[in-house]
């Protein structure tokens, strides 16, 4: 026999809402270019970017992918030489390096493929 508790539904309601937005947090991080300069809201106390130059993006970018290929290329090390068991996180790092690396090569193709239709408009 089920009973509906509305305070139990809200505080697992809540508990869940508060997990959700915790991993959002955890992967959002990984992803966000970070200036070298942040500045604070006031009112939302929330870090907002200072503007980023396209080098600074790029920049930030390949070195974000640089770590997750590091990362990744570590772990699996570990793993083959017995130096680590968790062959769950090997795994995952490199999937993680492999889809960043895929996501920088779209975003290369969308660059190149724009600047070839730039070069080839009529002046």
């Amino acid at each position: 026999m089920t009973t509906n508790n509305p305070i139990s539904s809200l505080t697992s309601e809540q508990l869940m809402l508060e997990k959700m937005q915790q991993m959002q947090q955890r992967t959002q991080a990984d992803f966000i270019v970070k200036p070298n300069m942040m500045t604070v809201e006031a009112t939302n106390t929330q870090f907002t970017p200072a503007p980023l130059s396209f080098s600074q993006a790029m920049t930030g970018v390949l070195n974000t992918v640089n770590l997750h290929q590091k990362t990744a290329s570590d772990k699996i090390t570990a793993v083959e030489l017995g130096q680590s068991d968790d062959l769950v996180g090997a795994m995952v790092a490199s999937q993680k390096a492999s889809l960043s690396f895929s996501a920088l090569m779209q975003v290369r193709n969308k660059v190149v493929a724009s600047f070839e239709d730039v070069m080839k408009m009529p002046v």
